[in-house]
């Protein structure tokens, strides 16, 4: 007799699980966040925004309060999201290539995490990071004496 009362009940949360209705709302600045850390995952990505952007996330970095939506523009409708996505890439990677995988990666996760259908994802790579910027500046003898 307990396993039946035991499997009417368990029938009945199921059932009043699957009923139950209401709407999710997704803010902006949360699509916005996970496509800026899916982008950050993509091959050749050095870092998003541009460079008054970049120069913000330093200070943000410094204050341990990195924006992870920096360089990242949403527009979210009902079913739809459309992604713009600001990168400064790393040398020698393709362009092409991390364009591409940047484009791949917010797109899995919009479908994935978000739920929701991609319109478009607009990729803009408006910088090149050389590895030998970081390297020793100041360091280099002057040409001209």
């Amino acid at each position: 007799m307990s396993n039946v009362s035991q499997t009417a009940s368990q029938g009945r949360a199921q059932q009043s699980a699957e009923s139950l209705t209401g709407k999710t709302t997704i803010e902006d600045g949360v699509v916005a966040k996970v496509a800026g850390i899916a982008a950050r995952e993509a091959k050749g990505v050095y870092a998003l925004g541009g460079g008054a952007a970049r120069v913000m996330g330093a200070i943000r970095d410094a204050l341990n309060t990195t924006d992870l939506a920096q360089g990242i523009s949403v527009e979210v409708g009902e079913k739809q999201v459309a992604v713009d996505v600001t990168v400064v890439a790393e040398y020698p990677v393709a362009l092409q290539d991390v364009a591409d995988g940047v484009r791949a990666s917010v797109y899995r996760a919009m479908r994935e995490l978000i739920g929701m259908d991609v319109a478009e994802i607009n990729v803009t790579i408006n910088d090149v990071h050389i590895p030998s910027e970081d390297d020793g500046e100041g360091t280099q003898e002057a040409r001209v004496q």
